[in-house]
């Protein structure tokens, strides 16, 4: 984990001075029974949904289909439908966030938690994590409880 941080720090401003805008991707998966699924990092603190940055050559639906994969072992059998575009300026000016809704899934394969994901589960949407993070609980309840859509994470 330490390694991780290590490594975050440092390079986090060498990425930032690169890019003028960073763009990464998060998916809202529910299972059968309307759960939520949520990960843990071993980099930032709180229970998030999957995703990732997109990387260079990579579309958005390429790169939060690679990241459920690594990350929690889901692949999408339905189509992935685009909620949003959130801005995401707490730690970077530049960061966006393109946030999918993916419902028909499949899961050959769960991770063994490792230094990234060190933990994931299924949460019923009105009892996520207390450390859930407040964009992702902003999200559900735009998708669930019909809240206005915020422009901003």
């Amino acid at each position: 984990m330490f390694m991780h941080k290590l490594i975050g720090a440092v390079l986090r401003p060498v990425w930032r001075l690169q890019r003028g805008l960073t763009l990464g991707t998060q998916a809202v998966v529910f299972d059968d029974a309307g759960r939520v699924l949520l990960v843990r990092h071993g980099y930032r603190p709180g229970w998030h949904f999957p995703g990732g940055g997109v990387e260079w050559g990579e579309t958005a639906l390429t790169a939060i289909t690679r990241e459920l994969r690594e990350e929690t072992g889901v692949e999408p059998l339905g189509a992935l439908q685009l909620h949003g575009l959130f801005a995401n300026f707490q730690n970077f000016p530049g960061d966006h966030i393109a946030l999918f809704v993916l419902r028909q899934w499949r899961r050959p394969v769960t991770p063994a938690p490792n230094l990234e994901i060190v933990e994931s589960g299924f949460f019923a949407p009105g009892a996520v994590p207390d450390s859930t993070v407040p964009g992702a609980r902003r999200r559900l309840a735009e998708l669930l409880e019909g809240e206005p859509k915020s422009e901003r994470w």
